[in-house]
């Protein structure tokens, strides 16, 4: 009668045992990506452009900010896409420089950092966006766009959580989409 409990102990400690154990994998939340679709900000502003549905426009009230500086939210993201417009004064290769220099400071987080060239001769928009590969990457995608000769605006994209952009993979290739297309629905204003 001592040693009923022991064996019953026993008994079902070796028969629940009959398979190995294999952890779960790590896994994610799934995001659920919207259609794009897009609507035109087109206002008294010296540019315009197609940004999607589900994003809305606020001006940027930061301290530094200047006329016709603008913030893209993606609340379902948490994401925004900070817009810097600037007036050329003879100061062409300075901004971009500085847009070069903004760029280069991932490099310390970023595996790869990736350009490619815009040129639509017809609305006068030319440009280069970058791609920045890194877990750690603050701001996975940049760009700015130009006219050559007067206008000149920046774009950043940043996410406002801890950068895990191996996780937020899905969500960056999404966002670089509209993005891509607003830089191609992109016109100056007179």
């Amino acid at each position: 009668m001592k040693h009923l409990p022991v064996f019953v102990l026993f008994l079902v400690l070796v028969t629940s045992c009959q398979s190995d154990y294999t952890p779960k994998p790590r896994g994610y939340f799934r995001i659920d990506l919207p259609g794009h679709e897009y609507r035109q900000f087109d206002t008294t502003f010296p540019y315009s452009f197609e940004y999607p549905i589900y994003a809305y426009i606020f001006l940027d009230t930061s301290s530094l900010a200047e006329p016709y500086w603008i913030n893209i939210s993606y609340p379902a993201f948490k994401a925004q896409l900070h817009l810097s417009y600037k007036e050329i004064h003879d100061n062409l290769d300075q901004y971009l420089e500085d847009s070069r220099t903004l760029v280069n400071k991932h490099i310390p987080k970023a595996n790869a950092i990736t350009q490619q060239q815009f040129l639509n001769d017809q609305s006068r928009v030319y440009g280069l966006t970058f791609s920045i590969k890194g877990t750690e990457a603050a701001s996975p995608y940049q760009f700015y766009l130009t006219d050559s000769l007067s206008r000149f605006i920046r774009g950043a994209l940043y996410f406002n959580i801890v950068p895990n952009n191996d996780s937020l993979a899905p969500v960056i290739d999404f966002l670089r989409q509209d993005i891509d297309h607003m830089i191609s629905t992109f016109r100056w204003n007179n």
